[in-house]
């Protein structure tokens, strides 16, 4: 069986990462979302929220897991028995990043080799961080998160 995990931080979950997730799942026998622990990043949804907004999200798709994960990427995947990490590309700065990443984690790793999709045309420009921004300002981000996640959005910026 051939496992792949799909890192990320998904504060929130967009649906871009819907996106590559869905494409994901047509290439590989099962696809573990890794969400994040990263104590570097201010979150504004604690993991176990963001685990609930993904399930949500995926329930639709089959052989999809998620998870979170805290440490090295390679040592979680080398646990879970994945020999695949999909990564997201929506522009060229992308790809740089994620390059670099990939390289040191095939070193760090020879197992685990690193699968880029590229996003969409209609979700380039789309990340968390510009969907946080637009709420917190007072903006509709129904048209960029899947409804459930929208709604947990403007949950979490009332109670702010």
């Amino acid at each position: 069986m051939k496992l792949a995990i799909y890192p990320g931080t998904f504060d929130p979950v967009t649906n871009g990462h819907l996106d590559i997730v869905e494409r994901a799942v047509q290439l590989f026998d099962a696809v573990t979302i890794a969400v994040s622990t990263n104590p570097a990043k201010n979150p504004l949804f604690t993991v176990p929220e963001r685990i609930a907004m993904f399930r949500e999200a995926t329930r639709h798709l089959p052989r999809i897991e998620v998870e979170s994960f805290s440490g090295l990427l390679v040592e979680y995947a080398a646990a879970r028995g994945a020999s695949v990490m999909i990564r997201g590309l929506r522009a060229i700065s992308d790809f740089e990043y994620e390059f670099q990443m990939a390289l040191i984690n095939r070193k760090i790793s020879r197992g685990l080799d690193t699968v880029f999709l590229m996003a969409s045309e209609k979700y380039t420009y789309l990340n968390s961080t510009i969907v946080k921004e637009v709420a917190r300002l007072g903006g509709d981000v129904s048209c960029f998160v899947p409804a459930s996640v929208n709604e947990r959005i403007r949950q979490k910026l009332a109670q702010s």
